[in-house]
């Protein structure tokens, strides 16, 4: 489903629908086109490596648009303007320092950018309603966060002549909120294969700045308290839903399920002893071996994108007999290789144009690339003992200084352990650029 990858596709796609829906007005269309600009112009746009980027935003205005003609809620032409609107901004939250959206940042937004309220003002639509669908999409509907939300879903309520004395109304918009939130969880899945949803959970992991580890075990869990406390919702909607896309659902959560239990046999080996993850320094002639360099590449590829340095040179990196190269393999020097970490002068490496490091063209820095490991082998110290032989060689190369990115909470860790600092700080994803002397 490749039509889904441009901005332009998915734009003209969710137009067609929105005919479909009664929405064919051209405040509608100017809405979605300023929602666009919105999001490229604050640099939540495609290039954005977050899950709540205008992809996102896209593909849930329509699913919910696609989905309509469910049994679970029954639509009038008058919701579907307060569906198309709310779905089209739930997430845009401009000034966040998480990638996960805030709603009440999201309802000030749509309160008070001047475009925007004229936009809407000109639907016609109650603003107090729109609040209503947009803190219903909170996420996890639970605990103080539905709590929270709950309570200023009752004051817009209150606040609206529509909804004040109509309690039928009220659960009427609520589960209009109810089929949105779904459609927010589930859009990314039904409109790609396991590729794109696995490129998916790398994007939220990096942007929520949670440990690799953790990707496979929380999507897991996100899946299975999906299907079970939506169940009704999610059948309603799956079954208006084209079969590629259904399809595309349930083998991304087959997919996931049969990943984790690779998981839980990895590691259970590594308990029972069964299986020993052995650093190793490569020598040249195995660094020129095309193969090596083909099963590196591989692994390479399962980083996030933004971790993925200087992979236009990768061969020639490998190649290059100033890089430092260790490898982790299985069970002793000539097993499998399941992870490798790379790196070499700093002054061989474009860093993000926000880093400004006062070693850069003194030659005492080595720069340490992001670890890669096969998914699975997470969190069984392997990188961290490949990490440690690669400092000691950087120390036997004369190196004074090492410099990485890292998450911030580890970054935090080693502060005491290692005298690290931070040289520069990025937000929303925490992933800092941070320095150590050697």
């Amino acid at each position: 489903m490749q039509q889904f990858a441009k901005t332009n596709s998915m734009r003209n796609e969710i137009i067609s629908l929105m005919v479909q829906n009664g929405l064919e007005d051209d405040n509608y269309v100017e809405m979605l086109d300023y929602t666009i600009d919105l999001f490229e112009s604050h640099g939540l746009g495609a290039d954005y490596y977050g899950y709540h980027n205008i992809n996102h935003e896209l593909e849930v205005t329509y699913v919910s648009l696609l989905a309509t003609k469910q049994d679970r809620v029954q639509f009038t032409n008058e919701d579907k303007k307060y569906l198309y609107i709310a779905a089209l901004f739930h997430d845009f939250d401009p000034e966040k320092n998480i990638d996960k959206p805030h709603e009440e940042s999201v309802i000030k937004f749509i309160s008070t950018d001047r475009k925007l309220r004229q936009l809407i003002d000109s639907t016609k639509i109650d603003l107090e309603i729109l609040k209503v669908l947009i803190l219903r999409t909170t996420y996890p509907w639970s605990g103080d966060l539905r709590k929270n939300a709950e309570e200023q879903i009752k004051q817009c309520f209150q606040n609206s002549d529509l909804t004040r004395n109509n309690q039928q109304y009220q659960q009427h918009i609520m589960k209009i909120g109810e089929y949105l939130s779904v459609t927010d969880r589930i859009s990314g899945y039904v409109l790609g294969d396991f590729t794109k949803a696995i490129e998916m959970a790398k994007m939220n992991a990096h942007a929520l700045a949670w440990r690799p580890s953790l990707i496979i075990r929380s999507s897991v869990a996100y899946f299975e308290e999906l299907l079970n406390k939506e169940s009704d919702m999610i059948k309603g909607i799956l079954k208006v839903l084209p079969k590629e896309m259904r399809k595309n659902f349930f083998d991304t959560v087959l997919s996931f399920m049969k990943i984790r239990q690779q998981e839980i046999t990895i590691q259970a080996d590594y308990a029972y002893e069964n299986l020993k993850l052995v650093p190793t320094i490569e020598c040249m002639t195995t660094r020129n071996d095309p193969n090596f360099i083909k099963t590196l590449f591989e692994i390479f590829l399962e980083l996030p994108r933004p971790l993925q340095f200087e992979k236009e040179s990768f061969e020639k990196s490998i190649r290059d007999p100033q890089i430092i190269i260790n490898t982790l393999r299985l069970n002793d020097k000539n097993g499998e290789i399941i992870g490798f970490v790379k790196g070499g002068p700093l002054e061989k490496y474009k860093l993000r144009e926000e880093i400004r490091d006062e070693n850069y063209g003194l030659e005492n820095t080595i720069f340490l690339e992001p670890l890669a490991l096969k998914m699975g082998y997470w969190g069984l110290k392997g990188g961290s003992e490949m990490r440690h032989m690669f400092i000691l060689q950087a120390c036997s190369m004369k190196y004074k200084y090492l410099t990485s990115f890292a998450l911030r909470d580890v970054i935090k860790a080693r502060i005491d352990r290692e005298q690290a600092e931070f040289v520069t700080l990025f937000d929303p994803e925490r992933w800092d650029y941070y320095r150590i002397k050697i």
